[in-house]
């Protein structure tokens, strides 16, 4: 049976779908839409997740949740060995970080500036911090880029699979300016063919 992916426009899902196509792996797409008024998912979804939130996957009789460990359970179980380093070594390590840095870390302060933005010159006290923070972790993701636009060793892993979605968040926020390894690492993910074929799959996607 086809994996089937809940997926959400304009949101982590994407990432999802990208490495099933790199994997060339059957895959099933059920979609929900944000509401146009307040950008949240639709109630529905939370048939899938009593959360509500997506990415959500099911394969062989499991409902899995989460990008990072649906990010790994793909590339260990469908064909995705060569996308994750060898255990033991340096690689794997920085390898661990990233996936822990993107889904964890680096969204903090960015879920702080989206629901204080809602609140007008009643954040304005520590908006100032929120901002700091974020620069601080776009600055520090910047400066893990590797010169061949890679986070971990000399191709493609999971962590630039998942860390795609902070580095396009960081272009959404206006930081593409005085980073510009974020900026060539996202052209470098949107020009694989695999990345074309799951935005055509999975529909509205941001600016892209």
């Amino acid at each position: 049976m086809a994996i089937v992916v809940h997926h959400l426009n304009s949101s982590r899902s994407q990432r999802v779908l990208w490495l099933l196509e790199e994997l060339e792996q059957p895959y099933e797409v059920i979609h929900y839409q944000r509401d146009s008024d307040t950008n949240l998912a639709p109630p529905e979804l939370k048939n899938a997740h009593p959360l509500g939130k997506s990415p959500v996957i099911e394969d062989d009789g499991r409902v899995i949740s989460e990008s990072g460990a649906i990010i790994q359970y793909l590339c260990e179980r469908h064909g995705g060995s060569d996308w994750l380093p060898r255990a033991g070594t340096d690689e794997y390590v920085s390898h661990l970080e990233w996936m822990q840095f993107g889904e964890s870390s680096f969204f903090v302060p960015v879920m702080l500036k989206l629901f204080l933005a809602r609140l007008g010159e009643a954040a304005a006290p520590v908006q100032p911090r929120i901002d700091e923070q974020l620069s601080a972790h776009i600055d520090f993701m910047e400066s893990g880029i590797g010169d061949n636009l890679h986070f971990v060793g000399d191709g493609w892993t999971a962590a630039d699979v998942l860390m795609s979605f902070p580095a396009e968040i960081a272009l959404l926020q206006g930081y593409g300016e005085g980073h510009p390894k974020i900026s060539r690492f996202v052209e470098k993910v949107h020009s694989r063919p695999a990345w074309q074929r799951a935005r055509k799959k999975g529909g509205a996607y941001f600016v892209w």
